[in-house]
């Protein structure tokens, strides 16, 4: 609680007023009561005797009709700011949620899957905000009619009020045992909800593959069964809630009963008017109706508090990168120079080989530098370590002869360009995905970079050219096509540091090769790092890089490695080969 109250003060008006205005209500639940009593004893009058008449029932008349109208007021007034409170805290904290989880490296984010942290952001955040709604509608009301109500029914007859006190005891007994065994399961039913959400987003993703491979049954049977899980968890805790509601029913029931017995025969020896034991069963019916709502508020409280810790261990965990310690926090790359000195590298701490072993190489500024090797080599480790998506377990990787890890992040990433092997577009025309790499771009800049990527040509073939709206991840567009807007998206950063990991591998050479070309010319003072699969792409690299299991199994230009790298021999003859097949 003591976490979620930074989320609360900016409102604290709202969580003040909410539950003030909401008092009134119970202000008037308690008095409306008595004053109907006392306008059927006294009024109309009861065993035969005269009631005070007309007068004194149309002035009650009207002191209930203002405590009607105060209550509501309150309680409009109750639930619109308890909504303004609960909706404005909720939403602060999925900001920070969100905020905080674009710290995370994707070695964070693989901790908690993409599913997980999906459900977190929005259906736990969405618990904790009807709880905290409830908690400011009911918690002061509920225990106030609670109180009220018992305070009034003693005023009218404390014999007949003692029920309450077997009977609210024994309630609070059954409501702990269930409150025990809850936590843990709204905790299970929304691990439940996570794998379910992860394998919804997966197909949906992915649903071309599925549908190429034909493995809708499948996949169907594997989200079945990831239903069945939930289904079956949620049942598990909602038993719960299906338990407090008979429980207290019948006790309700119960309480009801031993009044109107023991009162009736008050009543008939003239010991209460019929107004006032309708009057205390009334109250009765209240105070059991508020420890229900309070058993029911325990309830949600539990649910929300299972959703609150699992909020919180997204928000207290502190990401495996940072710049904390960065002690060049103010520089910028400037030149392009990357070094790499005797670096090892590998994705889990537990794991006994490294999946980059003592790498030394340097790329000068303005070079170009390839990076060739069978698959598993290492490649896209390798160049990743350098804009630090990872870190290096050893060895120095710099920057411009400063250790990446004293750049501040958005500093040394704003001087990295980067073209994934996984090419990601979003939701959105072709423009806004350009301008992720340069959002004051003008128009003219766009379609420079475009044409240097190659994209110009066969993005105004389009109907709405740059306009075209793209769909998730770019559906609508080729593999070639997305590959070029990436590039293009990489080229308007301009960055001094470009790095394309088998980004043209969709390509023909020949678009390739004019790619290459625009490089030197639009990026002469860059330093470019290309990892490809055909040595045809990096053959006129000022320095090819050959990996190997992991290692740097050679380096030189083309010429150098066709003599002394048998790898990079190996790899040449096999294209060759190839090559020579097709044609």
């Amino acid at each position: 609680m003591k976490q979620y109250i930074r989320f609360m003060k900016p409102y604290t008006l709202y969580f003040i007023l909410g539950p003030i205005l909401m008092l009134t209500e119970a202000a008037g639940e308690m008095f409306l009561p008595k004053m109907l009593g006392e306008m059927v004893d006294r009024g109309i009058g009861t065993d035969g005797a005269a009631g005070m008449g007309i007068p004194y029932i149309t002035a009650h008349a009207l002191m209930m009709l203002g405590f009607i109208l105060m209550m509501i007021v309150g309680g409009i007034g109750g639930h619109y700011f308890s909504i303004k409170a609960a909706v404005n805290s909720s939403s602060d904290l999925r900001k920070a949620v969100f905020d905080h989880i674009q710290t995370f490296s994707f070695k964070d984010i693989d901790k908690f899957s993409t599913g997980s942290l999906i459900t977190r952001m929005t259906n736990d955040i969405t618990q904790m905000m009807n709880t905290t709604r409830m908690l400011l509608i009911s918690a002061v009301r509920a225990p106030g009619v609670l109180i009220g109500g018992v305070i009034m029914a003693c005023t009218i007859n404390a014999r007949l009020a003692a029920v309450l006190l077997v009977m609210i005891p024994l309630l609070g007994i059954a409501i702990f045992l269930l409150l025990r065994t809850a936590m843990p399961r709204f905790t299970a039913m929304q691990s439940k909800l996570d794998m379910l959400n992860s394998r919804t987003q997966e197909n949906i993703t992915n649903v071309r593959v599925i549908k190429s491979f034909v493995r809708d049954k499948l996949e169907i049977k594997r989200f079945n069964k990831a239903s069945s899980e939930l289904r079956d968890s949620t049942y598990d805790a909602m038993k719960i809630v299906v338990c407090t509601i008979p429980v207290m029913t019948i006790a309700m029931n119960i309480a009801t009963l031993v009044t109107l017995w023991r009162g009736g025969n008050t009543v008939i020896i003239g010991g209460m008017g019929v107004g006032s034991l309708s009057v205390l069963i009334q109250y009765i019916t209240q105070i059991l109706g508020s420890l229900m709502m309070v058993s029911m508020m325990l309830i949600n409280s539990s649910r929300a508090a299972a959703s609150f810790g699992r909020i919180m261990e997204v928000l207290n965990t502190e990401a495996d990168l940072n710049d904390n310690d960065a002690k060049n926090r103010d520089k910028l790359v400037t030149e392009g120079r990357v070094e790499f000195k005797n670096v090892s590298f590998k994705y889990y701490a537990n794991r006994e080989d490294n999946v980059l072993d003592n790498i030394s190489f340097t790329a000068e500024p303005g070079s170009v530098v390839g990076i060739v090797g069978v698959t598993g080599s290492g490649k896209s480790s390798l160049v990743q370590l350098i804009p630090r998506l990872y870190d290096a377990v050893s060895g120095e990787v710099l920057v411009d002869g400063v250790n990446v890890k004293d750049y501040s992040l958005m500093h040394l990433r704003d001087g990295v360009g980067m073209v994934l092997q996984k090419n990601v577009l979003f939701s959105g025309s072709i423009e806004e995905n350009l301008r992720w790499g340069n959002e004051n771009a003008g128009m003219d800049e766009i379609r420079a970079a475009a044409r240097a990527a190659q994209a110009d040509d066969f993005v105004t073939s389009f109907t709405d050219g740059y306009d075209m709206e793209l769909g998730q991840g770019g559906v609508n567009v080729s593999g070639g096509q997305k590959q070029r807007l990436c590039i293009a998206r990489a080229l308007l950063k301009k960055p001094k540091i470009l790095i394309l990991d088998d980004s043209t591998s969709a390509v023909d050479t020949a678009t390739e090769a004019r790619i290459r070309e625009s490089f030197r010319a639009e990026l002469k003072n860059s330093t470019k790092i290309i990892i490809a699969q055909r040595i045809s792409s990096v053959i006129d690299a000022d320095k090819i890089l050959v990996l190997s299991d992991g290692k740097l199994a050679g380096e030189g230009t083309h010429d150098e490695l066709m003599r002394s790298c048998g790898e990079y021999r190996e790899i040449y003859y096999s294209q060759a080969d190839k090559e020579k097949e097709v044609s």
